[in-house]
């Protein structure tokens, strides 16, 4: 198994930005040295959310600075941008680093973030699906052209030209069933950031394989993006777990606004008003604990030991095949997160790492056995 990180950068009150960044971009200089497999950018605006509005401009900071870890994006949010743009800064990027990238994409959720680039947020879909199509014939045809619904593009041609093929290496977060069902057909692989019960990720892991292969592409081991608290005694990672984590739900409604239920009546987001109903519920002080105790259930949280019996179980059920960790969240001291960040690459990574067993596989039948500490909390959703 693969195992990467994922930067952060969210906003902490009474410090500034450029300290948050900072403390983060440290982090990403142990990735290598500590033996990790790649480094992670998100994509976030507005909001302090978390500062990262340009994942390739931060992953060729990287590119310059390692040799050896993959540098990936979870995740380009396309419908934001200008999919020519997009492509060029893909393979660019592909060309400074050596090859060592992957690519996740996404459509956002944040209608806040929708009203700053000024894009209506009820074309999220068949924008995303129309960009995606002009990123992927931009980096593997030399030249292209495209007569679409939002872009007609003369015959042009993207330089410099990629050296690895990236688009082969394309992943796409989904949350909605109609969402899956699009990249699957565009042969896209599978970015799941755990929220939900681990057999459900599963089953919805399978019936994505199952899709992709109906349509003629091969199904791949999916790359899974979780929180990770790492300590000595289980007592204190769970302390950490339930408090930091717990504190992600403010954060996020603050930046999504949930709990206002708006997005059950945009296009393309009705999905979303379960959610909103989980969210309005958050000030209810026993829901909030239930939810925080259920999210920490499904994050990787406890001893050495006991991170690798949880992956264990996550690579059983879903056949994941690269781990992608977060160490700093909710605010979470960067001494601390540190500290959880190199207990994990001592004691757990290196077994994840060398022993086959936890080697990606797709995964052909979905588990009905109950993940370790879940249970159902009609809709609780945490992004990245």
């Amino acid at each position: 198994m693969k195992v990467g990180m994922a930067l952060n950068m969210l906003c902490q009150e009474g410090h500034a930005d450029a300290s948050v960044v900072g403390e983060h971009m440290a982090m990403g200089d142990l990735v290598e040295p500590l033996g990790f497999d790649s480094i992670w950018a998100l994509e976030h605006h507005f909001t302090g959310y978390a500062m990262s509005p340009q994942p390739t401009q931060l992953l060729a900071y990287y590119a310059g600075r390692t040799k050896r870890i993959q540098l990936g994006t979870a995740v380009i949010v396309l419908p934001w941008h200008d999919p020519v743009r997009v492509a060029e800064q893909i393979a660019l990027l592909d060309v400074m680093c050596g090859g060592r990238c992957l690519f996740g994409f996404g459509r956002g959720a944040a209608s806040v973030e929708y009203a700053g680039f000024r894009v209506p947020m009820e074309e999220a879909r068949s924008r995303f699906v129309e960009s995606a199509q002009i990123v992927v014939k931009a980096l593997s045809n030399d030249s292209f052209e495209h007569d679409g619904q939002f872009f007609k593009i003369p015959r042009t041609s993207i330089r410099p030209r990629p050296i690895s093929h990236p688009e082969r290496r394309f992943y796409a977060s989904s949350v909605s069933p109609e969402s899956a069902e699009i990249i699957a057909k565009m042969g896209f692989g599978m970015l799941v950031i755990m929220q939900n019960e681990w057999p459900k990720a599963a089953a919805d892991i399978y019936n994505f394989h199952n899709l992709a292969e109906s349509v003629g592409h091969a199904a791949r081991p999916p790359i899974i993006l979780t929180n990770v608290s790492c300590a000595e005694s289980r007592e204190e990672a769970q302390e950490r777990g339930v408090k930091y984590l717990g504190a992600k739900w403010d954060s996020i409604d603050a930046h999504y606004h949930f709990s206002d239920g708006h997005l059950a009546n945009v296009k393309g987001y009705e999905a979303y008003g379960k959610v909103g109903k989980t969210y309005a519920k958050m000030k209810d002080e026993n829901f909030r604990a239930k939810a925080t105790d259920f999210y920490v259930s499904i994050q990787i949280v406890g001893t050495p030991d006991d991170c690798l019996q949880k992956i264990e179980e996550l690579h059983r059920l879903t056949g994941l095949g690269h781990l992608v960790t977060e160490f700093a969240f909710g605010g979470l001291p960067h001494a601390q997160a540190e500290l959880s960040m190199r207990l994990f690459a001592d004691r757990v990574m290196p077994t994840l790492q060398r022993d086959p067993a936890f080697a990606g596989r797709v995964v052909r039948k979905a588990s009905g056995k109950t993940a370790v500490g879940a249970a159902n909390q009609e809709g609780v959703f945490a992004p990245a």
